[in-house]
């Protein structure tokens, strides 16, 4: 569990987050939503520890993070991962050496046994027989697939996930946020995504906070947006509109 309380940060006179509070939960995916400057990439990076807040507090099952010794944020660092927005994967290394870096990076492993390890995840993401392929042979989703395994490989109490969608057709992006969503609820994972992606937020939005010039406007779940009259998550998530339609149709079929 994510427990953040009364979070504050800024860069010289501009205050970005203001005083934001929010629980995140195991086994639930958690969505960040919010227009361009909102502040949801400093909150995502605040919470991966990129950005240190000056205010509030950020604790990781009853660890606050900005009070770690170095041997306890070396070993927080192994229970997070990550899936950055382009994938991030290295174009000169095959799919098993990109799975496995953090292994070699983190771990004392034989070969064999990062190789098993590699060989589960990978088969967990439909992508078994693809360890000695290049990032270049493979497509966009297969790439954001290899980047998960590569995030899940350490079993990471906490999954962060940085726009996963961006760049992925609509059918392959619901491919992914079902992928994400049964890795959460499988091995019991605290996950949260940044994203803009509305269709990730009525699929597996099972808790959304939607940021407003740095603050907390609302938060609930993906049914709960469906019948909220706050005016601007309403502007936000239905300026589409289908959205609006499906919108529509809900609010009339609970008449």
């Amino acid at each position: 569990m994510i427990i953040i309380e009364n979070l504050q940060k800024g860069f010289g006179e501009v205050e970005v987050l203001k005083d934001i509070s929010a629980t995140f939960h195991p086994g639930k995916t958690s969505l960040i939503i919010g227009q361009s400057g909102s502040g949801k990439t400093v909150f995502l990076k605040s919470l991966i520890g990129l950005h240190t807040p000056e205010e509030g507090t950020i604790s990781f099952d009853g660890r606050i993070n900005t009070k770690f010794s170095e041997k306890e944020k070396q070993q927080w660092r192994q229970e997070i991962g990550m899936v950055f927005q382009g994938s991030a994967l290295f174009d000169s290394q095959t799919v098993e050496d990109n799975v496995m870096f953090p292994l070699k990076m983190l771990t004392n492993q034989s070969h064999a046994e990062m190789l098993g390890r590699v060989n589960f995840v990978l088969d967990r993401v439909n992508l078994e027989n693809s360890n000695k392929k290049l990032p270049a042979e493979l497509s966009g989703g297969m790439q954001k697939r290899v980047a998960i395994a590569r995030a899940i490989v350490m079993n990471p109490k906490y999954l962060f996930c940085d726009e996963p969608n961006s760049g992925l057709d609509p059918q392959t992006a619901i491919v992914i946020d079902k992928l994400i969503q049964e890795i959460t609820e499988e091995y019991k994972i605290t996950t949260v995504i940044n994203t803009h992606d509305m269709n990730s937020v009525m699929e597996i939005g099972e808790k959304i906070v939607f940021l407003k010039d740095g603050k907390k406007a609302w938060e609930g779940s993906s049914e709960e947006i469906f019948k909220t009259d706050n005016e601007a998550v309403v502007d936000f998530v239905y300026s589409s509109n289908l959205f609006k339609k499906v919108r529509e149709a809900y609010l009339s079929g609970k008449k």
